[in-house]
């Protein structure tokens, strides 16, 4: 029988996940901007009418807006909240003097500044991996089989209880979770497995299976398994610079996945079913949030990476895209045209809105109510 917490869950979830995220996000744009000397106009969590808000003694208008799916910092200069530039000041930017406007500033400036951004959602996650580090400790497990799952491709391959694995397609094992991450994302794929035996080398093919794993709310993932389990692990204490050396390690990792499960989807190896958009985070979030505080900070990393990565993409309205016109205009030595950067941005979040209507439609059928 699975789980489900009660609605006003899923709600508080949701808002203490993506507020606060969305929040150092901008204010991560916000800070860099100031230290610039860049006034900003706006500085909104949420879009759409302003709830309540007050503006401070620099003029910038602090609010909390009506639709909690994001937020924005709106910078002088800026014609709106995708920070799309007002022609009339970047027209007039060229041979003035800098006077608070984003377009304005340095090239190598403004592109900190967006950058700022998802490098402050990267470092909110290191920030809660190196404290799970230094608080709970490291899980470490030797890459011993202690055990076989009742259908076990492994041991039918050839594998036996108390074989050391030592390495993966020729690379190199020294802990259990190092084999996971090789196995757990990549369903059906081959496998070279090198292992010790009785002072011996012997190495051994296995396929990897594919199967649908349910977790104790019924969601479903596919993923890929061997059918092996390990001897009993630990957790190893670390200190203040090994933690945020693991934790930044982890966040690769995890960012490393992200763009192989996307390159899945691309090529066909995923279904466009995994994708998910805001329901489907209102509903991890108040699952997580019902399991604990440590399961919903840990959650909260993993949707910080997933903010930052998401921003980071090549796509005019979004940071990344941003940084992509910054580019352009460093080889160019002038920016894009007024015109070209409209009709980029008009493409942009076309792209955006149609993205997340597909995402959410995915997310409303794979709700219960629909079977899924």
């Amino acid at each position: 029988m699975f789980e489900s917490p009660p609605i006003w869950m899923y709600l508080i979830g949701f808002l203490l996940l993506l507020g606060p995220l969305v929040t150092v996000h901008e204010f991560g744009h916000y800070l860099v901007g100031r230290l610039f000397g860049v006034k900003a106009d706006a500085f909104s969590v949420g879009f759409g009418k302003e709830l309540a808000g007050f503006t401070d003694r620099r003029g910038t208008r602090w609010k909390l807006s009506a639709l909690p799916l994001g937020g924005y910092v709106q910078f002088k200069g800026d014609m709106n909240a995708v920070s799309m530039p007002d022609p009339a000041a970047q027209g007039a930017a060229a041979g003035e003097p800098f006077d608070g406007s984003f377009h304005k500033a340095d090239l190598w400036k403004r592109a900190l500044i967006v950058f700022a951004g998802p490098a402050t959602n990267i470092l909110v996650a290191i920030a809660i991996y190196a404290a799970f580090a230094m608080a709970i400790g490291k899980p470490v497990i030797a890459p011993v089989v202690g055990g076989f799952a009742e259908n076990s491709v492994a041991r039918d391959a050839g594998l036996e209880i108390g074989d050391r694995i030592t390495a993966l397609n020729g690379e190199p094992v020294s802990d259990f979770y190092e084999i996971v991450d090789e196995i757990l994302p990549y369903p059906g794929r081959e496998l070279v497995m090198t292992v010790e035996r009785d002072g011996d080398t012997v190495s051994i093919p296995i396929n990897a299976q594919s199967v649908i794993r349910k977790d104790r709310f019924g969601n479903e993932g596919r993923v890929g398994q061997i059918g092996v389990m390990p001897n009993s692990g630990e957790f190893v204490q670390l200190g203040p610079l090994e933690s945020v050396t693991y934790a930044a390690s982890e966040c690769w990792k995890i960012t490393t996945m992200m763009v192989n499960g996307l390159g899945q989807i691309i090529s066909g190896d995923r279904s466009v079913k995994e994708l998910g958009g805001p329901i489907k985070i209102a509903k991890y979030s108040g699952e997580q949030l019902s399991l604990g505080l440590l399961p919903f900070i840990g959650f909260a990393a993993l949707i910080s990476i997933n903010l930052a990565f998401i921003n980071f993409l090549p796509i005019p309205g979004l940071d990344g895209g941003h940084l992509a016109f910054y580019a352009a205009e460093a080889v160019r030595r002038k920016p894009i045209g007024p015109r070209g950067q409209d009709m980029a941005f008009r493409v942009g979040m076309a792209l955006v809105l149609g993205l997340m209507v597909f995402v959410t439609a995915n997310d409303i059928l794979s709700l219960p109510v629909f079977g899924s």
